[in-house]
């Protein structure tokens, strides 16, 4: 295709940004969640009136190749059809009940099929109520207060994981986050990610203190950053020598690396597992499980109380139970999204470096980020590093051609199996075009 047929299209966005001004009189910021305020890489957000497969339509009808897919859960594409069917099906029933149903018992003994290492899972609203309750858990549990989280890795917005996190705070450059008291914060011990040494630094500074190390297996929140070699076997034996809870927080990586997430992938057993996005099919969800003299601590078994009225509603449990059942009944869909998201990241690669532009592909399964840089990003003192000036020229660039990419340079991309070669050769395509 040729190159200025690219360059001299400019995609309309006249509603979106009329809908943003009005937006910004009543929602702070304009937005429900910080990040799609486009602050980091400058411009309009883009208001989606809906999507489809490997599509997002806008309200201006632009339609475009997205690779966000709602943060990771879409990852067969959205509305996939057994999905709607099943809402639309269950809704009939009713939206919520408080009440335990079937249903919730089929999602628990589905998740403990795919994923190993779970003896008891419990069901919640979000990815950050499960982080915040897994948390609280191993306190409980360990009788510490203290936790080790990495820079960069983002656990959702619980005062606890706001501490040098990735994601949005990272997006806006929040350095410290008013709100979160003091003493909380001595409790979150900070380390590079990928950095064993400073781990062990930590935990003989302060012994018999630490409750849990909270990690992302491979982190989505500074952009795409996998653990070196052995870094997740050295954390798995200090924790066990320490009697440190080690939680994996699995909401990007859950059912989206492998059937059995990266603990599947890495062989590694963490002691409690929390899950969200994927499990309900792109519907508010989360849940946190493990191991059973862990789990056992938790109301009503435990004194470690944790609750939630809308935890385990049918609607998010039948729209998460029919997606991971797809997945579990069709586990060729994982090489597939290998496949794909390999072929885009050659492409990509192959075009940048056409261009003489410096640059980083991170890359497992169908996770992948760009950095604009010529050393390695293993932490987020790396991915902080690279020239993200650039990654916001190119994220426009994408955008004006048709393909929405997240907008910072510290979050993952996403792929989904709806995305064809045809979707795949015009962001090859679209990124050879690219002239900053």
């Amino acid at each position: 295709m040729n190159e200025s047929n690219f360059l001299a299209k400019h995609l309309p966005h006249t509603k979106s940004k009329a809908l943003f001004e009005r937006a910004q009189l009543h929602i702070p910021g304009g937005v429900n969640s910080p990040v799609r305020a486009f602050k980091s890489v400058g411009g309009t957000p883009i208001f989606i009136k809906k999507a489809k497969g490997a599509y997002l339509y806008d309200e201006d009808g632009n339609s475009y190749i997205e690779y966000i897919n709602s943060w990771g859960p879409m990852i067969l594409g959205h509305a996939y059809q057994p999905v709607v069917d099943a809402i639309r099906a269950k809704a009939e029933d009713s939206t919520s009940f408080g009440a335990p149903t079937e249903l919730e018992i089929q999602m628990a003994e589905l998740i403990k099929k795919m994923a190993p290492n779970i003896d008891l899972i419990r069901m919640v609203n979000s990815g950050t109520e499960a982080c915040m309750s897994a948390v609280r858990l191993a306190r409980g549990y360990t009788n510490r207060n203290k936790i080790i989280k990495f820079e960069g890795c983002y656990h959702g917005h619980a005062d606890a994981f706001l501490v040098k996190a990735g994601s949005g705070v990272a997006t806006l450059n929040i350095q410290s986050v008013p709100g979160v008291q003091a003493h909380v914060a001595q409790d979150t011990l900070t380390c590079a990610y990928n950095d064993i040494e400073g781990v062990k630094n930590l935990i003989a500074s302060n012994p018999n203190e630490i409750a849990a190390i909270i990690i992302e297996p491979v982190a989505g929140n500074m952009g795409c950053i996998l653990p070196l070699p052995g870094f997740l076997k050295s954390l798995r034996e200090l924790c066990t020598q320490q009697g440190i809870v080690l939680i994996f927080d699995e909401v990007m990586t859950g059912f989206r690396l492998a059937r059995g997430g990266a603990q599947e992938l890495y062989s590694i057993d963490a002691d409690l597992i929390t899950f969200g996005k994927i499990i309900g099919g792109g519907l508010p969800v989360g849940a946190f499980g493990g191991k059973r003299a862990i789990m056992e601590n938790i109301a009503p078994l435990g004194s470690v109380y944790q609750a939630g009225t809308l935890s385990g509603n049918p609607i998010a449990m039948t729209a998460g139970y029919t997606l991971l059942k797809e997945l579990e009944d069709n586990p060729i869909i994982y090489s597939e999204l290998e496949a794909k998201t390999k072929t885009l990241c050659d492409g990509i690669q192959a075009a940048l470096k056409k261009k003489g532009i410096a640059h980083r592909i991170n890359q497992l399964g169908s996770m992948m980020s760009v950095h604009f840089g010529s050393h390695e990003i293993n932490n987020f003192e790396d991915a902080k590093t690279c020239d993200n000036n650039l990654f916001n020229k190119f994220f426009h660039h994408m955008l004006s051609n048709g393909v929405y990419l997240p907008p910072s340079a510290f979050e993952s991309w996403f792929v989904s199996n709806a995305l064809s070669q045809a979707d795949i050769q015009k962001t090859i395509e679209v990124t050879a075009s690219f002239n900053p």
